[in-house]
């Protein structure tokens, strides 16, 4: 489970077939945004508010990162009809959600939602996660702890 102050070594990978590894990304600040679903409304709405201020994030050096619960042909399917900005990773074995404490157990499994900030060494210093997805991206929460790591 992600925590703040903890270093999470997620088994992800690109959509494009490439691996992808947090720890090839300290250096920047990275946010990890997980999707409930490619279907959710209020996911993809969160997306295109992140694509619309991606100018402030790159100004930020904040890597936009979306973690998607499908598999990689889905995921890619996803990103070119949203016409998403961002890297697209989707878990290697499918149990990134789970990995990162985001597969919630009520009347059987519920994904969640949620943004998580990486420091410039790869150290959690923000999460948020949402059962309901329109709580899960809270811009003006997301611009205070990217303000706070300075």
């Amino acid at each position: 489970m992600i925590q703040i102050g903890s270093v999470p070594a997620l088994a992800l990978q690109d959509i494009d077939g490439g691996p992808f590894a947090l720890q090839d990304h300290r250096g920047s600040r990275v946010l990890l945004y997980f999707l409930r679903a490619p279907s959710c409304a209020q996911c993809n709405a969160a997306v295109r508010s992140m694509a619309a201020d991606r100018a402030s994030f790159a100004a930020d050096d904040v890597e936009i990162v979306i973690v998607v619960p499908t598999d990689a042909a889905e995921a890619r399917v996803w990103r070119d009809k949203h016409k998403v900005p961002f890297t697209v990773v989707v878990g290697r074995d499918g149990t990134a959600h789970a990995e990162a404490g985001l597969l919630r157990k009520v009347f059987g499994a519920i994904q969640q939602s949620g943004s998580v900030l990486l420091d410039r060494q790869g150290v959690v210093r923000h999460t948020h996660i949402a059962t309901n997805p329109g709580a899960s991206y809270r811009k003006a929460e997301v611009a205070q702890a990217i303000a706070s790591l300075a």
